[in-house]
């Protein structure tokens, strides 16, 4: 008999009922730290008490009000969003993968209002993963995201990781934009070099092509800076943003310049949830936060201890780790072909610790924003014992 909650995820048996910062409580008393921090959504940790006072202060007043109307909170974190980035522009959305639907739609319409209607195709770039809707997972075009759900809405080109002269000779008078996360989270934490990413930059501007970033996982103060893309010194036409920004709160949305939204006027797009007065009170809380040089400071200030302590748990155990890889606090421990990422995960729950698995055998880390060096230093112990364990079974 099928479960009455659709059984699409292989759960963990751990039953969490409550979060205070970097750490979750299961019913039954334990005390786990909280390396996933969601999947890098609680980028503020659990029950933070800025959110939850947001929070309850818009709760008590309107949650929900259609976006027929003016909505002052949404209004507010627009306005934020456009001070600290490079956007003219801002449509909220619930999630990621709604965000990259509507980047797709964005970049098409671009080009038809330019009366350039051939240049529909987007260039994306194996490991990616931008969502599980119809046009996400098309983007992807890997095996296990497609198969079963054809057929695969058409004009997505796939490229190898990494294949300049691929990327070059794909580019036509077809190409709309090019879609890429400037650090691969499913992929298996995979950083763009910054030399790479200035020259996507430079290619886009040279073939009259947009630039979609996808920061849904790597933005949001993630990799130490509000955005990833800035440690490049480059900007997006369009960027895709959720996860973080609602530390926790379901929210989302697209960051463009004026130029690439011109297309998208009244009629072309709507939301029913996208933008609410509840969702963007507690964003605008997070923004706030972590646009803070002085808060983003802080976190390359652990991002460098906790890298630097990874270092030392591989050198403690070769066999089940190589490398350490990734931005920030996104980070990745490449495991050896000896040991399976999903194993040392779950080896990870005996000794109450959360990590997130990833492609290309990597364990996620992804802690809160603003945990703590003593959290850093007590991670730090039970993922060592973790990996003990693990090479003892």
């Amino acid at each position: 008999m099928i479960p009455s909650v659709l059984p699409t995820y292989n759960r963990a048996p751990l039953h969490f009922v409550k979060g205070e910062g970097a750490w979750l409580i299961e019913e039954d008393g334990r005390r786990f730290l909280d390396l996933g921090s969601g999947i890098a959504v609680n980028a503020l940790g659990h029950a933070n008490p800025d959110l939850v006072a947001a929070l309850t202060e818009q709760a008590s007043k309107l949650w929900h009000v259609s976006n027929l109307y003016e909505i002052p909170q949404q209004q507010a974190l627009a306005d934020k969003l456009v001070e600290v980035t490079f956007a003219d522009t801002v449509f909220f959305t619930n999630s990621g993968t709604e965000a990259c639907e509507l980047a797709v739609k964005m970049a098409r319409k671009y080009w038809y209002e330019k009366g350039e209607k051939e240049k529909v195709e987007i260039l994306t770039f194996s490991g990616c993963f931008h969502g599980r809707s119809s046009a996400a997972i098309a983007a992807s075009g890997s095996e296990k995201m497609v198969k079963g759900f054809g057929p695969v809405l058409d004009g997505f080109i796939h490229l190898d990781w990494g294949d300049h002269d691929a990327l070059h000779a794909a580019i036509t008078e077809k190409t709309a934009a090019i879609l890429i996360e400037p650090v691969q989270g499913e992929g298996g934490i995979r950083p763009l070099p910054d030399q790479c990413l200035k020259g996507l930059r430079a290619l886009c501007d040279e073939k009259g092509v947009l630039l979609i970033l996808d920061e849904v996982q790597c933005g949001v103060g993630r990799t130490g800076r509000l955005f990833a893309h800035e440690w490049a010194g480059v900007t997006p036409d369009i960027m895709m943003v959720a996860k973080g920004i609602g530390g926790g709160f379901p929210l989302g949305a697209v960051l463009a310049t004026e130029e690439a939204a011109s297309g998208m006027v009244a009629g072309t797009h709507g939301s029913t949830y996208g933008g609410t007065p509840l969702g963007c009170a507690v964003g605008k809380a997070v923004i706030d936060r972590i646009s803070d040089p002085a808060f983003l400071e802080t976190v390359n200030a652990r991002a460098g201890l906790l890298r630097q302590k990874l270092e030392g748990l591989i050198a403690a155990h070769p066999d089940t780790f190589e490398e350490v890889r990734g931005m920030g606090l996104m980070l990745g421990l490449k495991c050896t072909a000896k040991a399976a990422a999903a194993d040392v995960v779950k080896a990870g729950y005996a000794a109450e610790v959360i990590t997130v698995p990833a492609a290309d055998n990597v364990v996620r880390l992804l802690p809160p924003l603003n945990i703590t060096e003593a959290e850093i230093a007590e991670a730090l112990d039970r993922l060592d014992k973790a990996a003990t364990a693990f090479e003892a079974a």
